[in-house]
């Protein structure tokens, strides 16, 4: 082991893109994984597909970051979507746009995406160290020198890149060491949470658990103010809610305590309020002769029809055919804003991703370095970075992984050879 070599610590999807890119700019590099594997988390997001980026531009990126956008500006311009695509497309894993510009390999196998990297990894004969790093060692000026491993061993380096990722999934070595390190560093890690994280609610959805509307708004409210409102599709648990829209609505529920948001389904967010009871009275105008509760199935799921009739006050057995106006309306009403009470978030163990981290203030997002300690960099989703679901938050490890790569390299580059810096994009021309 060279004691010249960059260290990247950490071996998911920001670490060992910065190992490839620092590699790329003519620098050794040592990787540390504890993992048996590299990229344990990558290998299972999108349900095990990977959603590898999103296929859109760096602003349209910046528009999808629940916090500190503007500190990625220079991190997204130095490594695209369309560079991601462009340098996955490179290592040979094919790839396609899916419905709201959602990039997957075309094999739909996250661990394409994983191993496509650890062979450019291999190819630019960067070494994988299967051990634990504890900490990092610093000099009497207080920059880095090197780092110290659970088998006691010291590693001499004089930059390293921590990519550790945040708190969510613990099990695939996701713990916050990285946070404990940047803390003893003397730098700022703002709280941790989970985010993009299923909901608990007060009312009991055990009966309408597997349900899955597609097409329907979901609206959150703090203090009557709305703080997101988007169409998707959704899921209900046996504890509340979950899939991508309410996944992407708790990155806006941070502030403050859970229980200060309010959340509402508009069933049929296509259709206004006089076009939905047009619809309304046709339907019971056509099952006049049933009871009410058995004559919705055409506009909602089986499943949540008693709520629906509940709510709306309207007697369940009155003949469809006798239901009056103003009984019409408080279905109507009803229908465009089915409330829900959220009490809680899910464990942090079944977050997507982390809220919270270390303080981007605290980092030269022009170079991913800390301000206050020469050698020593962050990528990923250590950072206080996090961004909605549709491959942005992987977009964020790409681009923030390059960056710290490139980073370390030009800092040891101009320690033995002054002025020589790294190229603006390695991986965009393609190959290696």
């Amino acid at each position: 082991m060279s004691p010249a070599a960059v260290a990247v610590v950490g071996g998911g999807a920001a670490g060992m893109m910065a190992a490839c890119a620092a590699a790329r700019a003519g620098v050794q590099v040592v990787l540390y994984e504890q993992n048996a594997v590299c990229g344990k988390k990558l290998r299972i997001t999108g349900k095990g597909r990977c959603n590898v980026t999103n296929d859109c531009t760096p602003a349209q990126v910046m528009e999808n970051v629940a916090r500190n956008r503007k500190f990625l500006y220079s991190a997204l311009s130095r490594f695209s979507p369309s560079d991601v695509m462009a340098f996955f497309e490179a290592q040979g894993v094919s790839l396609k746009t899916e419905r709201g510009r959602r990039v997957f390999p075309v094999s739909d196998r996250a661990a394409d995406i994983s191993a496509a990297l650890e062979r450019l990894l291999e190819q630019l004969h960067c070494p994988i160290i299967r051990e634990q790093v504890q900490g990092i060692l610093y000099d009497t000026g207080g920059a880095v020198r090197g780092l110290y491993t659970r088998s006691g061993g010291e590693h001499p380096h004089p930059a390293a890149v921590i990519a550790t990722g945040g708190i969510s999934y613990p099990a695939t070595g996701s713990r916050g060491d990285g946070h404990r390190m940047a803390k003893e560093a003397g730098l700022h890690v703002t709280p941790l949470a989970g985010s993009l994280i299923p909901v608990v609610c007060r009312e009991s959805t055990r009966e309408w658990a597997g349900l899955s509307p597609r097409n329907v708004r979901l609206t959150v409210k703090r203090n009557g103010k709305i703080v997101f409102a988007q169409q998707g599709e959704m899921l209900f648990t046996h504890y509340g809610v979950s899939g991508p829209l309410v996944l992407s609505a708790s990155a806006h529920m941070q502030e403050g305590n859970v229980a200060d948001y309010q959340m509402s389904i508009d069933w049929k967010p296509a259709l206004t309020e006089e076009a939905l009871d047009a619809r309304l009275l046709a339907d019971l105008r056509k099952y006049a002769a049933r009871d009410f509760i058995n004559s919705l199935g055409d506009l909602l799921p089986r499943a949540m029809i008693p709520a629906v009739v509940e709510r709306s006050g309207i007697p369940p057995r009155i003949k469809a055919g006798a239901v009056t106006r103003e009984m019409r309306s408080s279905l109507l009403s009803v229908l465009k804003n089915f409330s829900l009470t959220p009490v809680a978030f899910r464990p942090v163990e079944e977050a997507i991703v982390t809220c919270g981290g270390v303080d981007v203030k605290e980092i030269d997002p022009k170079t991913m370095m800390a301000r206050r300690v020469p050698g020593l960099f962050f990528a990923g989703e250590i950072l206080d970075l996090d961004a909605y679901t549709g491959g942005y938050n992987l977009q964020i490890a790409w681009s923030t992984g390059h960056l710290a790569g490139l980073g370390a390299a030009q800092y040891m580059l101009e320690r033995t050879i002054p002025h020589r810096l790294p190229p603006a994009a390695p991986f965009a021309q393609g190959g290696l």
